[in-house]
């Protein structure tokens, strides 16, 4: 199967998650905690179990990779998987969740996708062959003045514990740009720079799920990734700073204060 016949098999996935997710949104959940702020809730492990279904019906030899599917890091050609990335806000019934399922070579994204179900929007891309939303092509921003930029970021699960580092980077970023988002889904946060409703995003202590398809709908759609240092990134890394390129070195003047531990 050649990665555009892939790219359709990672959109039926997320779709067919994503489906399940908005219909039980709404309804009681059964939350239990992996640790003080990190939640799971039943629909977790059954939108994972339908991605699952499809993934090995229709690629049996591709292994996946996820949170909770395997531990080891796999060499070659591999499936990275997110069934519910905000699972937080899924919990409380708040709409800003998404499903993320990438294509891997190594450590290099080839097939990403992302899906926001309570929006319709299917976010796609093939290494090399650009981004779109929902077949059409999508660009990054052109905000170049960092005072016009709207960012994104995210808290990691951590912040109770070590929360001086993830505020001041917060506080250092606030007084210099338009403003900043913080909505709990690192997945979307990534589509919506991508496409140019976001000029930049950034996050320390994400897992390979949560940012490998994003990260490559920001590339393919102009945009630049990299770690906190500028250095080339990779789903394994620890921190993260993605934008449309014009804001991109501002934000690692910042960034790179912030290394987290």
């Amino acid at each position: 199967m050649d990665l555009d016949g892939l790219r359709e098999v990672a959109e039926e996935a997320a779709q067919r998650a994503g489906e399940f997710l908005r219909e039980h949104l709404f309804k009681p959940h059964q939350i239990t905690h992996k640790g003080k702020i990190d939640l799971v809730t039943e629909a977790d492990p059954v939108a994972e179990r339908l991605i699952l279904e499809i993934l090995q019906r229709q690629t049996p030899e591709i292994p996946v990779l996820g949170e909770e599917i395997a531990r080891a890091e796999p060499r070659g050609r591999y499936w990275l998987v997110d069934p519910l990335d905000g699972t937080t806000n899924y919990a409380h019934g708040f709409p800003w969740f998404g499903v993320s399922v990438a294509l891997m070579e190594d450590e290099r994204v080839i097939v990403g996708v992302v899906y926001h179900p309570v929006t319709g929007e299917m976010f796609s891309a093939v290494r090399g062959r650009g981004a779109t939303l929902n077949g059409r092509p999508i660009r990054v921003s052109e905000t170049a003045v960092p005072e016009k930029a709207l960012l994104a970021t995210g808290f990691p699960y951590n912040i109770h514990d070590h929360p001086e580092p993830v505020v001041s980077a917060f506080r250092d970023f606030l007084v210099r740009v338009q403003g900043i988002r913080r909505a709990g889904a690192a997945s979307l946060d990534l589509a919506y720079v991508a496409c140019g409703r976001f000029d930049g995003f950034w996050e320390p202590l994400l897992k390979p799920w949560d940012t490998a398809a994003g990260v490559l709908l920001v590339e393919e759609a102009g945009g630049r990734v990299t770690d906190y240092l500028g250095e080339p990134y990779n789903p394994f890394k620890k921190h993260l700073v993605a934008s449309n390129g014009k804001i991109h070195d501002f934000m690692l003047k910042l960034t790179c204060k912030y290394l987290p531990e």
